[in-house]
């Protein structure tokens, strides 16, 4: 209140010294507080998310991290740090304009050579034509604090957190993370990469979308509608049925037109039960699903 009432004195003052003078007054009106840091303003009214972070994920004993924020000091800035949900940034001065903005928000894992290389917060404050965004390294250190703040690119920052939590050799592998399941599974793709059957892309792309399945990456839009549009839902044994029936009818009926052309229809799976491997693995069944880097049998 104190402040408010030198402001207005202030205006009065002004006023009075250019109507003395004979000159005309222009009225500026201006924001009632001194800035976005005013204490007195809403939080709410002050940060909008873009949207809403993902899902707590990676090494377990990384997730007591969830819900603290750490700060750092630099400069007039100070940078805020809450792993699992976001990084701001706030300008510490009296101007009325002073920036406060959100630097990233919690996105997804950065995975290279079976190890969590890093943190995306991604979508954060608008910058020109693009969002803010903010990759969060982890290294060892006596206590959890933030160390460092740079920003490498234009609105693309770096931030150091140092924690005792990955000090330990195997603290930031990705296999122990994953579920016996997921862990099968990428040996099969390591064992297909080995035996040459696929190429690197699609080793990479098989990787990314285990990952994914893992809740380590964070899929798009464009991902999750394609996914809710191919996938089949049947309310009913009738409706399940029928549909069966009907993709038995079109596979015999394909089959059809591939024998009065004299083609082979012998599916890689029919060929693995003949040889008496009646259980073929997700690689094998993975041949029938388009372009996913296999290398093609030419023989």
């Amino acid at each position: 209140m104190k402040c408010e009432y030198l402001k207005w004195c202030l205006l009065c003052l002004t006023a009075l010294v250019v109507v003395s003078s004979g000159r005309k007054m222009k009225i500026v009106e201006e924001p009632n507080t001194f800035g976005l840091n005013n204490q007195f303003a809403a939080q709410s009214d002050r940060l909008q998310a873009k949207i809403s972070p993902s899902p707590v994920s990676g090494p377990p004993h990384l997730h007591r991290l969830a819900g603290k924020c750490y700060n750092y000091i630099e400069a007039t800035y100070k940078y805020v740090f809450c792993p699992f949900h976001n990084v701001t940034q706030r300008e510490q001065t009296f101007r009325w304009n002073a920036y406060s903005g959100i630097l990233g928000i919690w996105h997804e894992w950065e995975i290279q050579n079976n190890t969590f290389t890093g943190m995306w917060m991604r979508e954060g404050d608008s910058c020109g034509n693009k969002n803010r965004q903010t990759k969060v390294l982890l290294v060892c250190g006596s206590s959890s604090k933030l160390s460092s703040v740079s920003e490498p690119q234009t609105c693309v920052y770096s931030l150091t957190f140092e924690t005792p939590l990955v000090c330990h050799s195997h603290s930031l592998l990705v296999y122990p993370v994953l579920s016996e399941k997921l862990q099968k599974e990428w040996d099969e793709i390591e064992q297909a990469r080995y035996e040459e059957l696929i190429t690197d892309q699609g080793y990479n792309k098989l990787l990314k979308e285990l990952f994914e399945e893992a809740g380590l990456l964070r899929r798009s839009q464009q991902q999750k509608s394609e996914q809710s549009t191919t996938s089949l839902t049947h309310h009913s044994l009738d409706q399940c049925t029928q549909d069966f029936d009907k993709q038995k009818a079109e596979i015999k009926r394909l089959r059809s037109i591939l024998t009065q052309h004299n083609i082979s229809c012998d599916t890689t799976a029919d060929r693995t039960q003949d040889q008496g491997n009646p259980d073929p693995s997700p690689l094998q069944e993975q041949h029938l699903r388009g372009d996913t880097g296999f290398i093609a049998d030419l023989n």
